[in-house]
Parts: C-alpha cells; structure tokens; sequence
C-alpha cells in the first residue's frame, strides 16, 4: 500500500513538471514553426512543424514595380526577408548587448565590494545596511518607475543609452546573492591574503572574485535575461528614437508596422531576437551541450525529416544575407 502511495505521488510530481514544460516550451515551438509557414498554414494551423514550403506571391513586392517571378519565394524566405526589411533587427540586437552588458559589468563592480564589505568586514552598523539592502529586495520596480523617470528627465538623459543602463546599476539582489556566497568562503583565506600585504580592494578582485565565478554566473543570467527582455522601462524612457530601441521594444515597433495577419513575419523577428539568449545558454553551460538530433522513435525520426523538405536555392540564400545586410548588394 505504501509502495502503490509512494508511486502515486512520484507519478502527480512527473505529470506536474512535464505540464509545466510543456506550458513553457509551447508558445516557443509554435513562435519557430510560424516564422517557417505561410499566412494560410498559419491561420488553419496546419503544415506540421516546417509547412509544406510550397512557393508564394509577396503582395508588397508585387506594388514595387517587380515582377511576379521575383515576387515569388518560399515561405520561410518570405518570412525572415520581411522582418530584416521592416524593422532593424541587427541594430536592435546591437542595441541589447551594449545595455545588457554594460549594466551587468557595472553590476558587478559595485556589488562585489559591498558584498565583500558585509560578509567580510566588521563595522558599526552593518546589520542595519544588510536590512535596508533585504529591504529594498521588497520594493517592485514599477514603483519607483515615476521618481526614476522623473529624475532622469531633469537631467536631459531621456532617449540615451543612459537612461537605460544607470538606474540598474546598483542591484542590491547582486549584493544579496554575492554576500551570501562570501560567508561561506573560509576567514583563513582572507586572513592569509591581509598577512600577505594585500589591501581589502585588492582581496575583492585578485581572491574573492575568483572564488566567486559560479555565483556570478548564476547572478548573470538573472540579470542579463531580466534586462534582455525588459520591455516596461524601455517603453517609458525611449519615446521615439528607433537606433536606441531594445529588442523587445523594437518588435513592438516591427509589430505596429505590420499587418494585421501577417504573423509569419512578426514571429521570424521573435525568433531572432530569443536567438542570442538560447546560443549563449548553450555556450556558457558547463555540460557542453551541442545541438544534436537522437533518437530511436521511428515517428519522431520521421518528423525530423520534413525538415529535408526546406529547399533554398543560392537566389533564397541571397536574398535572406541582402536582408540581413539592409541594403541591396550591387
């Protein structure tokens, strides 16, 4: 009886997490396997993963004095040419590496000396200043989203990469999580490092920072898929200027100029824009993943197959770099 609980409740546990992948996993696989199918496939939802790939008219390019040949391409070619030509993805990407990156490195500097400061060194009221950190972990960002905006308006900083990277600069769960690791690092070690002659800066960076990696590449990924994908603050501080629009709010933009059914385009720019965060989860774990296909299921070999269906011919491959370049190539 035991045994047949005891099964039970390893069953509900599986059967919650695989729903609960599946919740996530789904509007991912639907967003890939839209950006590879025409408007019909993709209203009927059919087509299978890849769509059947057979050839369509682009109706703008029809209006731009081009022949029906040339109008005429793949889907999937229709698809990721358009979101190149509507909107600059490659400019957006820019965009988002250049804030993403500068607010963790700042990040980083700042939170690594306080941390180091509260686990390590004893002064008066250090306990009063971990309080107000854990305190400030309560206060949700939308609240001070006013006073923020407000304060960088007086300043003249609205519409500039630095209203977009100043107010995180200072992340007190980077303080709280690096703090957190610090206690468990051994008082022997610092102790050794003051005998030999080094200054509390130079412990933080040449001994503490070392010891930290795991712990900051955890607190990495929190932030830079936070801020990746941050569209409220985006949308309050940039209020018209395309060369300094993030990714998510640059799809806003892409989405606005679109048609109201043209939903291949919309979810190939989606694409390209999650694409960076997937390509860098699968560099930096340290398993070493490589996307490869394994499997024994006759069905899903099978299913893996259709994807031998997508045909591009070196004039598809042209026009999907000219694309990409913004431009045409003489």
């Amino acid at each position: 009886m035991k045994q047949r609980t005891k099964l039970g409740s390893e069953a509900g546990k599986h059967f919650i997490l695989i729903l609960g992948a599946l919740i996530v996993i789904l509007p991912f696989y639907l967003m890939l396997s839209f950006s590879f199918k025409s408007p019909a496939e993709i209203q009927s939802i059919s087509g299978g993963f890849f769509g059947a790939q057979e050839m369509m008219t682009d109706r703008k390019c029809l209006k731009t004095d081009r022949s029906e040949e040339e109008c005429t391409m793949l889907p999937i070619v229709y698809n990721y040419t358009a979101a190149f030509k509507e909107a600059p993805l490659l400019r957006y990407l820019l965009n988002g590496v250049i804030v993403t990156l500068s607010i963790f490195v700042i990040q980083v500097i700042i939170a690594l000396p306080c941390a180091y400061a509260l686990a390590k060194l004893n002064f008066w009221g250090r306990d009063v200043v971990f309080g107000l950190v854990i305190f400030c972990l309560l206060i949700p960002v939308h609240a001070i989203a006013l006073p923020l905006y407000l304060m960088l308006a007086k300043f003249g900083l609205t519409n500039t990469f630095a209203s977009l990277v100043i107010p995180w600069t200072i992340s007190v769960f980077g303080i709280f999580l690096m703090r957190q690791f610090f206690k468990t690092v051994p008082d022997d070690l610092i102790n050794a490092a003051r005998m030999d002659g080094m200054s509390e800066f130079s412990i933080v960076w040449k001994v503490m920072l070392p010891t930290a990696i795991p712990a900051l590449l955890a607190f990495a990924i929190f932030s830079v898929v936070a801020h990746w994908n941050d569209y409220y603050w985006p949308r309050i501080v940039i209020t018209g200027d395309q060369d300094l629009m993030t990714p998510p709010l640059g799809l806003r933009m892409f989405k606005s100029d679109m048609d109201g059914n043209e939903y291949g385009p919309m979810m190939a720019a989606a694409t390209v824009i999650v694409a960076p965060l997937v390509v860098a989860f699968l560099l930096a774990h340290p398993a070493k993943i490589l996307p490869v296909l394994g499997t024994n299921n006759l069905k899903r070999i099978e299913a893996i197959s259709d994807s031998l269906k997508v045909k591009l011919d070196r004039q598809d491959w042209f026009q999907l770099y000219q694309a990409a370049l913004g431009h045409e190539v003489a």
